[in-house]
């Protein structure tokens, strides 16, 4: 039943993949309606069997694999409610098929990591936050690789300026530090909790999670100071959204991605 399911989410994913391909590569009109329907079914799809993997009788199943996969749902989600506002065309094939690879990532190479989240609520806040922290600031790395590219369009006088589905450089450039701003507010909140709530969190096997998380709150607090106080702006701003994401995500996945999946 899970493998009929993911196959039913990820052809509704690539289904809205299909739909938008068109219209970026053709400076045609997108049928927002057909995307948002089919990616809708695709992540309600994706709740039904991530609610399967992770809860069990016995406790949550928080394998690197499911988190993966929750993310990439947050993520979709948030990015799937934001199109009719803003223009994510040319993101939006990026974050379904990552939805729909880290879905069949789960599915089909099942592994086990049980928690017991419900006997301690203050370790469930801090796994939210950490969460929506990480997913937020990957919104912000996949806003900062597309500002790239459009202003090196533009600098290569590309004609982007034609195509309605792009969003103007500008606007891409003010959401992304509005989005880097909302995330590095989580991760502080993620750090603070951690301190509070994680259990020798600096000991043997879990330190490293902190200092690269730390690290990671060091680059965005510099990147926004810089933006807001000395006006840094394209590949600098890049360099360090794609260095912070990269930090968090060796932060969360980096020892756990060894130990469950290559040694398994």
């Amino acid at each position: 039943m899970d493998n009929l399911i993911a196959i039913v989410a990820a052809t509704l994913y690539f289904l809205s993949i299909a739909t938008i391909v068109p219209g970026l590569v053709n400076q045609t009109g997108i049928k927002a309606k057909t995307v948002f329907i089919s990616a809708t079914l695709g992540l309600f799809f994706h709740a039904w069997l991530l609610s399967g993997l992770i809860f069990h009788s016995n406790g949550q199943n928080l394998s690197i694999l499911n988190v993966a996969s929750l993310i990439s749902f947050i993520i979709a989600l948030v990015m799937s409610l934001a199109m009719f506002k803003v223009r994510l065309w040319f993101l939006l094939p990026v974050v379904y098929s990552f939805s729909a690879i880290n879905l069949f990532l789960a599915t089909f190479l099942p592994s086990t990591f049980i928690t017991h989240l419900e006997r301690e609520p203050e370790l469930m806040a801090h796994i939210a936050l950490a969460l929506f922290s990480y997913s937020t600031l990957s919104i912000g790395a996949l806003y900062a690789l597309q500002l790239a590219w459009l202003d090196y369009k533009l600098k290569k006088k590309k004609g982007l300026s034609i195509n309605p589905n792009l969003p103007p450089l500008m606007m891409v450039e003010r959401q992304l530090f509005k989005i880097i701003l909302i995330g590095n507010v989580l991760l502080t909140g993620t750090l603070l909790t951690g301190a509070l709530f994680v259990q020798d969190m600096f000991a043997q096997g879990k330190a490293h999670k902190g200092i690269l998380s730390f690290i990671a709150w060091i680059v965005y607090s510099i990147l926004l100071w810089g933006h807001y106080q000395k006006g840094w702006r394209g590949r600098k701003v890049t360099w360090f959204a794609v260095a912070g994401a990269t930090l968090l995500t060796l932060a969360y996945f980096g020892s756990r991605f060894v130990r469950e999946i290559i040694l398994r």
